[in-house]
């Protein structure tokens, strides 16, 4: 009896769902790495080259994370890899509502694991779809494991980086 509550106890403590907050060893506050990344045009124009994601939108894929941060503009940034996550394809979906809405204010990257293995080394992430908000001045303001809704990413940026939205 005593192994059955012991169980219980550590079941509970790691299935807080809602309740948990978990984090890719970036303490928003901190600087985003700033690192190239592949874009459509590494790629030669060729999609597979950059992601595995079915249905690609082109304006995802045209800054390289070093080169998105001197741009002096906010940026989400989407850990995701369709090709073997169907949360990440419905994620990929509704970005790219996001970047309809937001395509002047801000650059929206997409960042496949295949294609760039060393990205998500370098913003500790593991597994996907993983989401970061990074201000204009290249500082972490939010990050979220797992699938995000339309409405919670849209208040996250309003939050993080577009208050005067």
């Amino acid at each position: 009896m005593k192994i059955f509550g012991l169980v219980s106890v550590l079941l509970l403590s790691f299935v807080g769902g809602c309740e948990q907050k978990l984090s890719a060893g970036f303490a928003e506050g901190q600087r985003a790495p700033s690192l190239p990344t592949k874009t459509l045009a590494d790629g030669g124009g060729n999609f597979s080259k950059v992601t595995t994601y079915r249905q690609p939108d082109p304006r995802m894929y045209q800054y390289s994370v070093d080169k998105a941060l001197l741009t002096g503009k906010p940026i989400v940034l989407e850990f995701a890899t369709p090709g073997h996550c169907t949360n990440c394809d419905e994620q990929l979906q509704m970005l790219k509502a996001i970047t309809d809405k937001y395509q002047e204010e801000m650059i929206i990257i997409h960042i496949d694991q295949y294609a760039n293995p060393q990205a998500y080394k370098a913003y500790k992430v593991m597994g996907d779809p993983w989401t970061f908000i990074i201000d204009k001045n290249g500082i972490v303001r939010f990050e979220s494991a797992g699938r995000m809704l339309m409405g919670e990413l849209d208040a996250a940026i309003k939050r993080a980086v577009l208050p005067s939205s």
